[in-house]
């Protein structure tokens, strides 16, 4: 009391502090409820393609509901027979240019990630800085370039002009160096070399088994790359029989201006087409924890 009248200032009562249990317990909630709207923004579409595939095509325009129809068999049906069964055709497509492209690319990305990560020769680093920069470049503005290259060599309008392009992943290179440089102890090939291997047997039995995770990685990213890609194949091909679901979907979206009914073939597909990478998420993932703690054991 006395204090407070020699200063001037009326007595305060220092707060009470807070538990540090309980901030971390409200930052847990709030974290987890920022988490939770997010996911329902991702999946609120998904759902309602998942829905919107089970109407019937009054339904489908008739009701805006998340109420699920009963003609999703039927659906499926008329978009198997449609034209011959080219819904099919297209997906038979999407599966070459995504399981061949990325597993090629799974395989020249190891390469080159580990010859740039555990070799040491003249503008090593001077590739790896273009590889940054390709990392960067926007897919998109490569289309028309890649293109008129294409058209050079006679391979527009082929299987070629989507598989070569989709080979190539600089984002991929650059994930298996850094990769390759800290899972891939020099010792060990020092080791093999001293034991008479030759650099390519280094690479295939010993680089590459260590290296597995992080290829299946690059193959994972780069197959839903190019399963979703749309622009590539729109700017080289031409032949519809040769189209992979995004243009062939895309075709049947257009003439759903003057045929409606199509857009129940659109939806039906679009919801088909996700199947495929939903199944190569969980097996991959299940491969890849496996792959992982095995790793772990050995080391």
């Amino acid at each position: 009391m006395s204090t407070a009248l020699a200063t001037g200032r009326p007595a305060t009562t220092p707060k009470p502090a807070v538990p540090r249990a309980a901030r971390q317990r409200s930052t847990s909630v709030m974290g987890t409820a920022v988490l939770l709207l997010g996911a329902v923004y991702c999946l609120t579409p998904v759902a309602w393609v998942i829905i919107a595939a089970t109407k019937s095509r009054n339904d489908l325009f008739d009701t805006l509901t998340f109420l699920p129809g009963t003609a999703l068999f039927e659906n499926i049906h008329e978009l198997t027979i449609y034209r011959g069964g080219m819904f099919w055709e297209w997906t038979g497509n999407t599966a070459l240019y995504a399981g061949v492209g990325a597993f090629l690319s799974a395989i020249l990305s190891g390469l080159t990630g580990y010859t740039l990560a555990k070799y040491r020769f003249a503008g090593r680093d001077l590739i790896f800085n273009i590889l940054l920069a390709g990392v960067l470049v926007p897919a998109v503005t490569l289309a028309i370039p890649q293109y008129l290259l294409m058209a050079k060599v006679g391979l527009t309008d082929s299987y070629w002009s989507v598989l070569l392009p989709s080979i190539v992943s600089p984002y991929g290179m650059y994930l298996a160096r850094i990769y390759a440089a800290a899972a891939i102890p020099d010792s060990l090939i020092e080791a093999a070399r001293t034991d008479g291997a030759s650099d390519l047997r280094i690479f295939t039995m010993i680089a590459l088994p260590i290296m597995r995770p992080g290829l299946v990685t690059v193959f994972l990213f780069q197959f839903v790359a190019i399963w979703n890609n749309f622009l590539l194949a729109f700017v080289m091909l031409s032949d519809d029989h040769k189209f992979p679901l995004t243009v062939g979907l895309y075709t049947l979206l257009k003439q759903g201006n003057t045929t409606p009914a199509l857009y129940t073939l659109v939806i039906t597909g679009s919801l088909l087409s996700i199947l495929p990478l939903a199944a190569l998420f969980l097996t991959l993932q299940r491969y890849w924890r496996i792959d992982l703690l095995s790793g772990a054991t050995r080391g």
